[in-house]
């Protein structure tokens, strides 16, 4: 099993050379109607163009190939809203490892059916993700499978943490990045990348209000549990995960909330602006970074978008909600 050991740029460093033989560092590129909008140098880090349309690959790659590696792993097991399950399924079936997914009874249609497309056995039970993850404990437990724990890995982290080191060595002289927020590894792993090379960097961590408990932990410093109600299963969290709150306590700058309606109209101004789908969670860091862009002004500033598995009802319901900005906004 993975240790407990704090995740280090030097382990995401060699999470970028073993996951590399599987996939390519995705775009990172300078958005000029958002620039001229945010009156800032805004670029887009775009997560969507992976083989399962979400940053999660890098984690589960980095996780799998370790425990293969290090204990000869048969099979394994997760637990996930989606895009995790996603990633475990599609780098199960890269290395050759069987992989059993357990998603809540009402997980995301597309998710689901992406899993299995990628190979991974499904099973759907519970109201949560909480739920969901006791029971593929339990499985694991039973089966004797590797558990691909999201929130307390480090190797998990260090994967997710690549995207952070593609940011920083492309790009100089960063004074801030938003980032999705959900379970925190990807915002920590990120986090630990972005300051290891370019230290003075901010990093902002971004949740739906419908699902408060990292952001209400983050300032408390300590694990607040909280109700989930948001469209963005991508950033649900009931329970803060040890390893990764610890991390993003002391990697993350500051956190904040925005509203489902708000991630709608991200949605609606990244297709507009940036021809680039999200799904809710993605749109995340647009979001935040929207309701605080009398600070960003003027600022060299990256925006994750973490992925693109939605559905098209949520497709149309951003398309009926006003964009956060008007096109016009940018030649104002």
């Amino acid at each position: 099993m993975a240790d407990t050991r704090l995740p280090d740029l030097a382990g995401i460093e060699a999470a970028a050379r073993e996951i590399a033989p599987h996939m390519a560092p995705t775009p990172l590129i300078r958005s000029e109607i958002l620039s001229r909008v945010f009156k800032a140098e805004v670029w887009l880090k775009n997560e969507t163009v992976t083989s399962i349309a979400s940053f999660k690959l890098r984690a589960a790659l980095a996780s799998l190939i370790r425990a293969r590696e290090r204990d000869g792993i048969a099979s394994a097991v997760t637990s996930s809203t989606g895009n995790h399950g996603q990633g475990v399924a599609y780098a199960g079936r890269l290395l050759g490892i069987p992989a059993d997914i357990f998603l809540p009874a009402d997980a995301n249609p597309v998710k689901a059916a992406m899993i299995e497309a990628f190979g991974g056995r499904l099973h759907k039970i519970g109201e949560d993700l909480d739920v969901a993850k006791d029971a593929a404990k339990a499985h694991a437990a039973a089966s004797g499978g590797f558990f691909v724990d999201d929130g307390d890995d480090p190797d998990l982290m260090e994967g997710a943490g690549t995207c952070g080191l593609e940011i920083a060595r492309a790009l100089d002289g960063i004074d801030a990045v938003y980032v999705p927020l959900g379970g925190s590894n990807f915002v920590s792993g990120l986090g630990i990348a972005v300051k290891g090379i370019q230290p003075d960097a901010r990093i902002i961590a971004v949740q739906a209000k419908g699902s408060p408990a990292m952001v209400e932990s983050f300032h408390a410093k300590r694990p607040v549990e909280r109700p989930c109600d948001t469209i963005a299963d991508g950033l649900m969290t009931r329970i803060p995960p040890g390893l990764a709150f610890r991390c993003m306590i002391e990697m993350v700058d500051d956190a904040m909330l925005v509203s489902d309606e708000a991630l709608l109209a991200g949605m609606h101004a990244l297709m507009e602006s940036a021809h680039v789908l999200v799904e809710p969670a993605g749109a995340a860091a647009l979001a935040g970074a929207w309701e605080r862009r009398d600070e960003i002004a003027g600022k060299r500033v990256v925006l994750v978008l973490s992925g693109a598995n939605t559905t098209t009802d949520l497709i149309r319901r951003a398309l009926a909600t006003p964009p956060l900005f008007a096109l016009a906004d940018a030649t104002a």
